[in-house]
């Protein structure tokens, strides 16, 4: 019985509890299509589905790698705002939801910003994390936008930004909303000094974020079925109660109707902004 017990129930449970773990983070379910892929594939092309070409969320570090020459660039310090200067509370205090995202997605807030070469072109790039609290703008964001302008300024280069953003930060309250023209002036800055300011909208871009510096780009992009608006589909059909139009407030929907200039698939993103910038800058002559 002590030979049973002590050797081969063991033995027989650790054979059992090998065969039962499965890593949870091998896949991953496509919220276009429901599709199981394989998350080391997925990951591979950026986050886009290969069966219906959704394009998933993504955070800074990804873009920096996939559009910087060799994925090399520099990171670009920001200013750290005061935290909690409202001493904010809901369900929580909002210091520990700040800690909460920052251990869950291992930056410090809701905007990276870097500096490196596309092709032959210097260029600061800009980009929101939505994994960060839904990419609100709070004062880090406004920040980080700003010190982006500043430094592409100083270089005499172009400013691309990246946007998602589910709004201003509630937590911050007026301070929030004070990022709004903050960030106004510094994309006017970037203008006076006679550089090009390019915006790519990615899902989704809404709120505070669009009635700014979202949509003040020389040119405007967009990735495919991007959800680009002020208040979200669901607001404005309780509020008019009619119908919307299919696709409205989507990419597709707002380069029909003249918001954007283009739809760019994120594979394409990268010769894109190199041409685009290099016109721009008269680094490439147009055909």
């Amino acid at each position: 019985m002590n030979w049973i017990t002590n050797f081969v129930r063991p033995k027989v449970r650790a054979v059992l509890e090998k065969k039962n773990e499965a890593p949870d983070n091998l896949w991953h379910k496509c919220p276009g299509c429901g599709q199981l892929l394989y998350l080391k594939d997925y990951l591979k092309v950026q986050s886009i589905c290969p069966n219906c070409d959704f394009h998933g969320r993504i955070d800074p570090e990804m873009r920096f790698k996939h559009l910087f020459n060799k994925g090399e660039y520099d990171l670009i310090d920001l200013p750290k705002p005061l935290e909690d200067p409202l001493k904010f509370k809901d369900q929580k205090k909002y210091t520990d939801r700040l800690k909460t995202a920052r251990a869950a997605s291992k930056f410090n807030d809701a905007i990276s910003v870097a500096f490196g070469k596309m092709g032959n072109i210097k260029t600061v790039i800009a980009v929101q994390n939505f994994l960060f609290m839904g990419g609100s703008m709070g004062m880090a964001v406004g920040n980080g936008i700003i010190a982006a302008a500043e430094h592409a300024v100083t270089k005499k280069v172009p400013l691309v930004l990246f946007t998602a953003a589910g709004g201003a930060r509630m937590q911050e309250g007026i301070l929030s909303l004070m990022q709004m023209p903050r960030t106004t002036v510094a994309v006017e800055m970037v203008k006076d000094a006679g550089l090009p300011y390019v915006v790519v909208l990615t899902d989704p871009t809404t709120g505070g974020v669009t009635a700014s510096y979202a949509m003040l780009g020389d040119v405007q992009i967009a990735e495919p079925n991007a959800l680009i608006c002020f208040a979200g589909p669901r607001v404005i059909k309780d509020t008019i109660r009619e119908e919307l139009p299919e696709g409205f407030q989507r990419s597709e929907y707002l380069l029909e109707h003249g918001m954007i200039d283009m739809i760019v698939h994120r594979l394409e993103m990268r010769n894109t902004l190199i041409q685009l910038l290099g016109l721009l800058t008269k680094q490439v002559k147009a055909a």
